[in-house]
């Protein structure tokens, strides 16, 4: 939590309050505290892992478990905030060391698509791209420069956590992203209560996967404030838009022995009541390999608070 105290003094004329006002709109905008934009969660009950009210009858689906302080970003981490951290240490990421990365076939170009001869079997829709990878995102000739305020996407675990640690924070475990993700409810499948609301997540909505009639406005991934904060947290996206890396495990690559980390909160290829891939609300989760990335994964970091920070937040 940042707090600002502005003293006021008599000002000889109005053009000094006017260059007051915009140093202060300026330390604002430019501060750290501001652009980190984390929210400190100072749980007061434990974190009924994975139960809504639709699975409440069943005890193999959810455990109980105590939550600590922390703080989470309020957005995922966006190409704007990525871009800054790759100049800043000239991090290459796992995409781009691959030389490609996975990209819904609807956003690949007929030029490339044409070159493409395998998929993912079963889903055939992820294509395996060419110089895909979060500052081309559909490939060569794609760019994130109209779309520096959409999560950074073909961002591995591993990359995730690089970027994290670079600013002295962590990817959330599994618990506290949902814990966070719930926004202090229980038993609720959705961030914001117990029933869906439109205009309130970017998923798909139409014919999978031919068709998204867009009724929330985007057809793919979506800048992470397009919609109002999901939960009384004020926190945003962590249901639909992009899955999100936390530092959880989650078992093992079936085909690979791989081990796999968890991803939460479904993206905008999942459908809201799990007719087609995922169904998204508070529970949904999956797994993948450290080294994964697509057009539809990202992240947003999280780090626990000083005893500083717990004392501000008593007062």
């Amino acid at each position: 939590t940042l707090l600002y105290t502005i003293k006021f003094e008599v000002f000889d004329n109005m053009s000094d309050v006017f260059v007051m006002i915009a140093l202060i709109f300026l330390f604002l905008v430019n501060s750290d505290a501001a652009q980190d934009d984390m929210v400190l969660i100072t749980p007061q009950h434990k974190l009924i892992l994975g139960r809504t009210k639709e699975n409440a009858k069943s005890k193999t689906d959810w455990q109980k478990t105590d939550v600590k302080p922390f703080f989470i970003d309020a957005v995922p981490v966006t190409n704007d905030k990525f871009s800054e951290f790759v100049k800043k240490t000239r991090f290459t990421t796992e995409a781009e060391n691959f030389k490609w990365s996975f990209v819904f076939e609807m956003f690949v170009p007929d030029s490339i698509k044409k070159d493409i001869s395998q998929s993912v079997q079963g889903a055939e829709w992820w294509m395996p791209v060419e110089g895909a990878y979060w500052a081309h995102p559909a490939g060569p000739g794609s760019s994130t420069k109209n779309k520096l305020h959409h999560p950074a996407v073909h961002v591995s675990y591993n990359d995730a956590v690089a970027f994290c640690k670079n600013r002295g924070a962590r990817l959330a475990t599994e618990v506290e992203w949902e814990f966070a993700a719930r926004g202090g409810m229980r038993d609720q499948m959705y961030p914001w209560g117990n029933a869906y609301e439109k205009n309130r997540m970017n998923i798909w909505e139409g014919k999978f996967p031919k068709e998204n009639k867009a009724k929330d406005g985007f057809i793919g991934v979506a800048p992470v404030r397009a919609f109002q904060p999901q939960n009384s947290y004020g926190l945003y996206d962590m249901i639909g838009n992009t899955w999100e890396w936390t530092s959880t495990t989650f078992g093992t690559d079936r085909q690979t022995g791989q081990p796999q980390l968890t991803l939460r909160g479904g993206s905008y290829v999942d459908s809201v009541d799990g007719s087609f891939n995922h169904k998204a609300d508070v529970t949904t989760r999956m797994g993948n390999t450290a080294d994964a990335g697509s057009d539809n994964i990202g992240f947003r970091c999280a780090k626990d608070p000083s005893k500083e920070d717990l004392a501000k937040q008593e007062l």
